[in-house]
C-alpha cells in the first residue's frame, strides 16, 4: 500500500519552466503520489510537504525550495544561480534518475538553462542573429492563457505545462541512460579502429561528445533507421561540439545529389543522398557508406 499522499505547494498566478519542472521532478520522485496546490497563502505553504518557488526559504532538510529571498539560494561553480528546479534536482536528482552520473548529465543539459533563465542570466548573445531562438521557457509560456481566452485558467495551463515537463524529464532520463551506455561502446569502437579517421558503429549511438574530443576522427559510419528502407550513413565529425563546421566535409561536387547522380559522381553504386551542406551522405549498405567515407578521405 502506498503511503498517504504528499502535498506539493508552489505559487499561483503566472508560471515559468522553473516551477513547472520543479513540480514535475517531485512528482517523479514521489511516483505521482502527491497533490499539487498553487497558492501564496502562508498557511497553505506551511502545510506543504514540499514547497517550491514560493515561501522565501531554502531549507533542503524540510523540503523548502525557494530562491527569491534576499541573497538567493546559492550559486554553482559555473556562476549559474540555483532556481527551484535546480534546488529540487540537487537533492533528489540522483534518486529520480537512478544514479549520480545520470543526474549530472540532466543537470548540465536541462537544469542549468532553466535555472539561468529564471534568474535573469542570459547564456548567449543573440543581438545579431536573424531569428531569436525559441527556448524551453517559450514552450512553457505557450500554456498560459492569452488575454482573449476567458475560460482558460492559469491553474489548468500550469497543469498542462507540468504534464509536458514530466514527460520531457522522463524522456531525458531515458536518453541520458542510453547515451551513457552508447558512449562507452563508441569509445570501444574508437579504440579498436585501425584507421582512427574512420569510426564504424553497429548502432545509432550518440557519438558526438566522445569523438569530437578525439583528434583523429573525420567520419563516422552508422545505421540509419529512419524511413521504410534501411540505409547507412556517414557523418563528418564536427570541429567543435556545438559547431556546424566539420573537420573535413564530403566532396563539394556531391552536394545535393541523389540516387543515380550521386552514384555516378561518387563511383559508389548504392549511394543515395548527400546533404547540401556536405556533413552527411547515405547509401543502401554499410559497405556503400564506408566507400563514400573512404573516397572523401582521399579527396
Amino acid at each position: 500500500m502506498k503511503d498517504s499522499k504528499k502535498l506539493i505547494v508552489t505559487h499561483d498566478g503566472g508560471f515559468h519552466a522553473d516551477d513547472a519542472f520543479a513540480v514535475a521532478a517531485l512528482l517523479l520522485h514521489l511516483d505521482g503520489n502527491a497533490d499539487v496546490v498553487r497558492s501564496r497563502n502562508p498557511k497553505i505553504i506551511e502545510s506543504g510537504d514540499f514547497v517550491v518557488d514560493v515561501g522565501g526559504v531554502y531549507y533542503a532538510e524540510r523540503n523548502r525550495f525557494d530562491h527569491h529571498q534576499t541573497g538567493g539560494a546559492g550559486m554553482r561553480e559555473n556562476k549559474i544561480p540555483y532556481a527551484a528546479f535546480g534546488l529540487v534536482w540537487k537533492k533528489f536528482g540522483a534518486t529520480i534518475s537512478g544514479s549520480a552520473e545520470i543526474a549530472v548529465r540532466i543537470e548540465g543539459k536541462l537544469v542549468h538553462p532553466i535555472d539561468a533563465w529564471d534568474n535573469g542570466m542570459q547564456l548567449g548573445s543573440y543581438d545579431d542573429t536573424p531569428a531569436f531562438p525559441y527556448f524551453l521557457q517559450n514552450v512553457v509560456f505557450a500554456f498560459e492563457p492569452t488575454w482573449n481566452e476567458k475560460i482558460r485558467s492559469l491553474d489548468s495551463g500550469f497543469e498542462e505545462a507540468r504534464r509536458f515537463a514530466s514527460a520531457l524529464l522522463a524522456r531525458e532520463i531515458i536518453l541520458a541512460k542510453d547515451v551513457l551506455v552508447g558512449e562507452k561502446l563508441v569509445l570501444g569502437a574508437y579504440e579498436k579502429a585501425e584507421d582512427k579517421r574512420l569510426i564504424i558503429l553497429d548502432e545509432k549511438y550518440e557519438w558526438e561528445e566522445i569523438l569530437v574530443g578525439k583528434p583523429e576522427p573525420l567520419f563516422v559510419i552508422l545505421p540509419d533507421l529512419r524511413g521504410d528502407v534501411e540505409k547507412w550513413r556517414a557523418y563528418a565529425v564536427r570541429a567543435l561540439p556545438h559547431s556546424f563546421t566539420t573537420r573535413k566535409p564530403f566532396p563539394k561536387e556531391w552536394a545535393g545529389l541523389r540516387d543515380g547522380e550521386l552514384a555516378r559522381a561518387s563511383g559508389v553504386p548504392d549511394a543515395v543522398f548527400c546533404h547540401n551542406k556536405l556533413f552527411t551522405v547515405a547509401a543502401l549498405t554499410k559497405e556503400g557508406a564506408i566507400s563514400l567515407a573512404r573516397k572523401a578521405l582521399a579527396s
